[in-house]
């Protein structure tokens, strides 16, 4: 992640972490993720500074009791995000990120939002008001159905677009004939 000038234009990268890593651990593999088996988030934010072609600040929101998970919240810090860990009562991290959006939708600032949530409908939609580049990255194939009839929403797949993992996951996806690998099949 790049340093940034105070009056040079941004894209925030707002992970909702538990999202992600529920739909990983659930919808995809079916159990929970072994460490080489969860995204490389730095390959999230250089993705983030190619695809908008500026500085990318990321903010990665998570769940936590009393105590912080140091070594994840360690890794973050060195790759470039900013942990956001929050307690509370319900949905702390919805909240967090729906204000975060609320607040982004304030200034002139692009944003990449990892989430498969429906939750956060009301200010991406606000956020696609053609001032600005917005995209919904996360699991193709798990994206609220909502998000996809926004105007000027980019969908982004994690793996097969960011290429955020280093092996490739146990998918079923739609495969473009040109890219079908029968062997892939045998």
């Amino acid at each position: 992640m790049a340093d940034v000038n105070a009056d040079e234009r941004v894209t925030y990268v707002l992970v909702d972490g538990e999202n992600i890593d529920a739909t990983l651990g659930n919808s995809i593999l079916g159990r929970r993720p072994r460490p080489d088996e969860r995204p490389r988030w730095d390959r999230l934010l250089e993705w983030a500074e190619d695809a908008f072609d500026q500085p990318a600040r990321g903010l990665f929101f998570l769940a936590v009791n009393d105590e912080l998970p140091m070594p994840f919240i360690q890794a973050l810090t060195a790759i470039g995000f900013r942990p956001v860990p929050l307690r509370g009562e319900g949905k702390v991290v919805d909240i967090a990120i729906q204000r975060m959006a609320e607040a982004i939708a304030e200034r002139e600032a692009d944003v990449a939002l990892v989430s498969h949530d429906g939750d956060f409908l009301p200010q991406v939609r606000r956020l696609c008001d053609g001032t600005r580049a917005v995209a919904l990255v996360g699991f193709s194939e798990f994206m609220n159905a909502a998000f996809r009839g926004l105007p000027g929403l980019r969908l982004v797949d994690m793996e097969h677009d960011v290429r955020a993992f280093n092996s490739r996951l146990p998918r079923i996806r739609v495969i473009a004939i040109d890219e079908f690998d029968p062997m892939e099949f045998l």
